[in-house]
């Protein structure tokens, strides 16, 4: 497995879970969040081509994602919270560094430090990581 943080637990703003409940049961979280030091590197799950580098926050734009298309199956992996350390279009392979975590606390005092990640397939449908990671018989 490229990735060997432990999910981040429980704090006052949820936990790391997939699925996990986020405002009060109104909506579900969409990724799995990865506790780690803010500035550590951040390694690609798979090999593919970097399609977007983006800004997860309109209202502050000190965030930053790096998104990783998976060039066999058309699925998109984002990485939160990250600082890029690749440029738009660049080939990247599996465990290729693609940036460093971003420090959270800023914007949320007292969360457990880390990057978020999901997978969105090409029709922007939101992947559980896990079920993916079980069907294709390899971890992300």
């Amino acid at each position: 497995m490229l990735i060997t943080a432990p999910i981040r637990e429980g704090d006052k703003f949820g936990s790391g879970y997939y699925g996990a409940s986020r405002d009060g049961g109104k909506r579900v979280h969409k990724g799995i969040d990865y506790a780690c030091y803010p500035g550590s590197l951040v390694y690609a799950h798979v090999g593919g081509i970097i399609s977007k580098l983006g800004f997860p926050y309109g209202d502050d734009l000190g965030f930053r994602y790096v998104q990783v298309t998976d060039t066999n199956t058309n699925l998109h992996l984002r990485y939160f919270y990250v600082e890029p350390m690749v440029s738009l279009h660049q080939v990247v392979s599996a465990q290729h560094v693609i940036g460093r975590s971003q420090s959270l606390n800023d914007r949320y005092p007292g969360i457990t430090e880390h990057i978020h990640f999901e997978i969105t397939d090409e029709k922007g449908r939101v992947v559980d990581p896990e079920t993916l990671k079980n069907s294709l018989g390899r971890s992300f």
